[in-house]
């Protein structure tokens, strides 16, 4: 009984044992599938979690579906890169165009036009993305299974057809945004029209000094009737075999130099001048011009009573010691480089400088306008003597130059410098070591156009040799351009008496804002510039001041129409 009761419990007490080892088994199975499945599912999330979403019009992100399901379509469909990328440039230009909408509206009415433009622009990215067929490429589970490569081609050109229209609005939009490029495009527009501005300028100087210093018909026809008259009766103004007059070479006299082939224009300053004379008889002209135009000078000048005023005319060629032996500029004229420089018959080449444009006046080559440094030659018997310029009025009597002390010096002007203007080195090269050296630059230039001579302090001085001096050296025109006036500021340098600006007033064929009053109160006025008196460009407000001095009343005269 006591065995049977024992062996109950050992053989109940097996089986708790083995129950509870089976439990145990079962339990470590359950924790280990349990264990295996947790990292197989946190593997396939991971893998998942990796790959991009994909975002809609609303920037909502679309699940592509389970982790397992997207990797596997990734790795079948080769398309789907090409679609983000598209998807991309499309929406970078479409952000683009929202940002130059934006400033174009900041800068209000100015750009309200390119706002509408940008604005369409970016709704018309949004209108593409939009459209059924092209949205279901981005809202596909699978895009192997939808998306059909046709229509990703047609999607890709639409999109690139307005990327392009796009670059080609922001590209020509882009001055109105971008200060810089306004800036820099307004100096473009500035240099071309500066370009402009020279040529023009170039022509316009070109063409003012042929108008300037062509002969105008009327001139023309003048000259033309006089000489006609000359030959018709020439025992009536030759002075051939006449003995000269006295007056002609008395010192004590007033006596004029004035050299010219402008027959009314000489005219004109002898009728000025004795008009304004106090006492005429005692003043004595000396007009000299070329042989061709001799003969007209003569009969002009002996058709009407001066009033008691002596008139000498005479040729240069009858100064015999004028000659290129003798004169350095007429055997410089004779060079074929000289020749060059004034007959260029093109235009870029006759006006390539600009600046000394004036001095390629043919006139230079005439020794009509050098005879001013030989007056105590030509005249050796006087003592003073006033030299005037064919294309100045005289408006009051001269005579008080006569009584002016000269202080020894050989030349009396009146001086046009002010400021920095006119000065020495706007005339001459002093670059240039013996200019350099004897000159100074700031030292005041004068005019030409009324200038009284002490001959006596010439002779003295020995200013003609000066003169040759200066003229030999600058045969190749390194010292100074062309012209008289730069040798005659050589030459009477430190030599010359100032006179008061009433004397002789300038600037009337070139400068209109000189005040009435000045020329009123002046006893020269000088038409130095282009626009002559007697010529159609002259200014209207000055020309009466010479027109009251022609003689419209002498047939010649009204034969050739002239004035009119």
């Amino acid at each position: 009984m006591a065995n049977h009761r024992a062996s109950r419990p050992v053989s109940g007490g097996f089986a708790a044992g083995a129950f509870r080892l089976l439990a145990s088994a079962i339990t470590v199975a359950v924790f280990i599938f349990v264990a295996s499945s947790f990292l197989s599912t946190s593997h396939t999330h991971s893998a998942t979690s990796s790959i991009p979403h994909h975002f809609g019009l609303n920037g909502v992100p679309h699940d592509l579906g389970s982790g397992r399901r997207s990797v596997l379509a990734l790795k079948t469909d080769p398309l789907k890169p090409r679609l983000d990328q598209i998807r991309k440039q499309a929406d970078d230009h479409r952000s683009l165009a929202l940002a130059y909408a934006s400033y174009a509206r900041k800068l209000k009415l100015e750009n309200s036009k390119l706002l509408r433009i940008f604005a369409d622009l970016s709704r018309n990215y949004t209108d593409l993305i939009n459209k059924p067929a092209y949205r279901a490429l981005f809202e596909s589970d699978s895009a192997s299974s939808i998306m059909e490569e046709s229509t990703l081609r047609q999607f890709e050109k639409e999109v690139k057809e307005r990327i392009k229209v796009t670059r080609q609005v922001i590209s020509e939009a882009k001055e109105s945004f971008d200060n810089q490029l306004k800036i820099q495009k307004l100096k473009d527009i500035i240099f071309s029209l500066n370009e402009l501005l020279t040529k023009a300028k170039k022509q316009g100087a070109f063409s003012s000094l042929i108008a300037a210093k062509s002969i105008p018909k009327s001139l023309h026809c003048l000259a033309m009737r006089l000489m006609e008259e000359r030959i018709a009766h020439p025992e009536k103004y030759s002075d051939d075999g006449k003995p000269q007059a006295p007056e002609l070479e008395d010192p004590t006299l007033y006596h004029y130099a004035i050299f010219s082939d402008n027959v009314i224009a000489a005219s004109v300053v002898v009728n000025s001048a004795v008009k304004n004379a106090k006492e005429p008889w005692k003043h004595v002209f000396h007009v000299v011009t070329d042989k061709m135009n001799l003969g007209a000078m003569q009969v002009m000048f002996k058709l009407k009573d001066y009033n008691g005023a002596h008139i000498e005319v005479k040729a240069v060629e009858d100064y015999k010691f004028l000659n290129s032996s003798y004169v350095p500029v007429l055997k410089q004229l004779e060079s074929a480089n000289l020749q060059k420089f004034y007959f260029e018959n093109k235009l870029e080449n006759a006006t390539k400088d600009t600046t000394n444009m004036k001095f390629r006046n043919p006139k230079y080559l005439s020794i009509l306008n050098h005879l001013r440094f030989y007056l105590p030659e030509m005249y050796p018997k006087l003592h003073r003597i006033l030299f005037l310029d064919d294309d100045i009025v005289v408006q009051k009597d001269l005579t008080g130059l006569w009584e002016i002390d000269m202080d020894g010096k050989v030349i009396g002007a009146v001086e046009t410098c002010f400021g920095s203007f006119h000065r020495y080195a706007q005339y001459m090269n002093f670059s240039h070591p013996l200019i350099k050296a004897k000159f100074n630059p700031k030292a005041c230039a004068w005019a030409y156009g009324m200038n009284f001579f002490d001959l006596d302090a010439w002779r003295r001085e020995k200013c003609t040799e000066e003169y040759h001096y200066w003229q030999t050296l600058n045969e190749n025109r390194t010292l100074w351009k062309l012209g008289t006036l730069p040798p005659g500021l050589i030459t009477y340098y430190s030599t010359t008496k100032p006179l008061d600006k009433s004397w002789h007033v300038l600037g009337l064929g070139y400068n209109p804002s000189i005040s009435m009053d000045e020329i009123r109160n002046a006893a020269v006025v000088h038409f130095n510039g282009n626009m002559k008196p007697w010529l159609d460009i002259a200014m209207t407000q000055f020309k009466p001041l010479w027109t009251k001095f022609v003689d419209y009343e002498l047939e010649f005269v009204q034969q050739c129409n002239f004035g009119v």
